[in-house]
């Protein structure tokens, strides 16, 4: 069993950098904190019953007016009658404000996922996730000038912006779809990894622009996911974690490592603390730190820019925070009582 975790922990880091990177759509630098937002089927995967989670990023303060962006999602695992399965309910809600127009997004997203379990002698889950709701886009268009505005003397606001848009807002309904696989490494449960793949904005949103007699739709999104969490003594572990997004022609590939140490219980440890990196490739080296006092936990990122915007920014990227709530509940079906459960 030894062998086979450091082949597959060789195996995850070669592919794991072996990708390349650009990318678009709403992201954190603490992916890990936001599981749904990966990927509907990671809804679920942790020991508890209930998980609250919020990232709140803001960058870009350096060279304009900081984008702000909120990330809320909540998770609640039911158990399957009396059989080894699991349903997860939540929701994704998430929050970006940008720029001097205040370009906004807001994102409310329920969740849905089914875990199957494929094992009686250990965990062993194929999960099913589903997310689909409203996103609403929203500009100041008192604060837009544009070069019609402008002549010889300079900024005229009585001239008109030449715009022909009407609307300062518009929703479109945004889905996105997920398969996850989970499982338990030999005999230890603390052992554990996962891999999925998601399928984002699969419906195609057309006319997602303030023009009334645009087409221009919403590019769908492939995201591929894996991570692997392993024992290295008694009292303390590692995890290493990563996503490959791809959207049209970009791409994006996040990777993360993050050890842990448990500070009072070994078996059952309410106080823990964990550090490491995360780098989202050719663009920004995130050093992580993350403190637990079960049932809370509050997380750090700063993103240290390394793409060519770094001259311009002087290497200060973007800065989040983190907190989560994560607890069993006492209830009759609770996954405390559960011989096997999906779990990361």
């Amino acid at each position: 069993m030894k062998n086979d975790v450091h082949i597959i922990l060789c195996c995850m880091i070669m592919l794991l950098t072996s990708l390349q990177v650009h990318g678009q759509d709403i992201h954190f630098s603490q992916f890990f904190e936001t599981p749904l937002l990966r990927n509907p089927a990671l809804g679920g995967l942790f020991s508890g019953d209930v998980r609250l989670q919020s990232v709140y990023r803001t960058q870009w303060q350096s060279v304009t007016v900081p984008y702000q962006t909120v990330s809320m999602s909540g998770e609640y695992k039911i158990a399957i009658g009396k059989s080894e399965d699991f349903i997860t309910a939540g929701g994704q809600i998430l929050y970006d404000k940008a720029g001097d127009i205040a370009l906004t997004a807001t994102h409310i997203l329920p969740a849905l996922n089914y875990h199957k379990s494929l094992s009686g002698e250990k965990n062993m889950y194929l999960s099913l996730g589903f997310m689909g709701g409203l996103v609403q886009r929203r500009l100041d268009r008192s604060k837009i000038t544009t070069n019609s505005q402008f002549d010889g003397g300079g900024y005229n606001e009585g001239l008109a912006t030449g715009e022909t848009f009407n609307q300062s807002s518009f929703t479109y309904f945004d889905g996105t779809a997920g398969m996850s696989f989970n499982a338990q490494l030999g005999d230890n449960v603390d052992n554990n990894m996962y891999a999925g793949i998601a399928y984002h904005h699969f419906n195609k949103a057309a006319r997602v622009s303030f023009y009334d007699n645009s087409n221009l739709a919403v590019t769908p999104k492939w995201v591929y996911s894996g991570g692997i969490r392993l024992s290295t003594s008694e009292n303390t572990y590692v995890t290493i974690e990563g996503d490959y997004n791809k959207q049209g022609p970009y791409t994006e590939l996040i990777t993360g490592l993050m050890y842990t140490a448990k500070l009072d219980d070994a078996d059952a440890p309410r106080y823990l603390i964990h550090g490491g990196a995360v780098m989202r490739w050719n663009d920004a080296i995130i050093p992580v730190g993350k403190i637990e006092m079960k049932p809370l936990a509050i997380s750090v990122s700063y993103d240290a820019n390394i793409s060519q915007l770094s001259a311009a920014t002087n290497g200060k990227g973007g800065l989040e925070f983190g907190i989560t709530y994560q607890k069993f509940i006492n209830k009759d079906n609770s996954t405390k009582e559960a011989v096997r459960c999906p779990r990361f």
